[in-house]
């Protein structure tokens, strides 16, 4: 079992940076890879950013590129999302999750573990 908890959403102004934040705690070695979905009321969960827990290559969301950043911290067990340049269709809750396969899954439907979620609103 792995825990993952987020921290760092809240109200924002367009326009304005943030960084999300998320602890992993549990049985999480051979963890590949950790990363951030969002989702909105009544639409699917989206893919936004992971990165892989031994090499560090990243991967974003078409929409992220250029304007966010995922990092993670392999001694604390911690993955931050940096978002500069935030967009009102950004408004989101923000998940962390966790996964074990490989390769690295940027599909909702292949992370093992998920937090409970950081509710990020961009207003104009």
């Amino acid at each position: 079992q792995v825990d993952l908890v987020e921290s760092g959403g809240g109200l924002v102004q367009a326009g304005d940076s943030l960084r999300l934040s998320c602890a992993a705690a549990g049985r999480t070695a051979g963890m590949s890879g950790m990363g951030w979905f969002r989702q909105t009321p009544g639409n699917e969960r989206e893919f936004v950013a992971i990165i892989n827990w031994r090499t560090e290559i990243t991967s974003y969301a078409y929409s992220m590129k250029g304007r966010s950043a995922i990092s993670r911290d392999n001694a604390k067990n911690m993955v931050y999302l940096q978002i500069n340049n935030l967009k009102p269709e950004d408004s989101a809750t923000y998940y962390c999750a966790a996964t074990f396969s490989l390769p690295i899954t940027t599909r909702p439907h292949g992370i093992d573990y998920w937090g409970q979620g950081t509710l990020v609103t961009v207003s104009s």
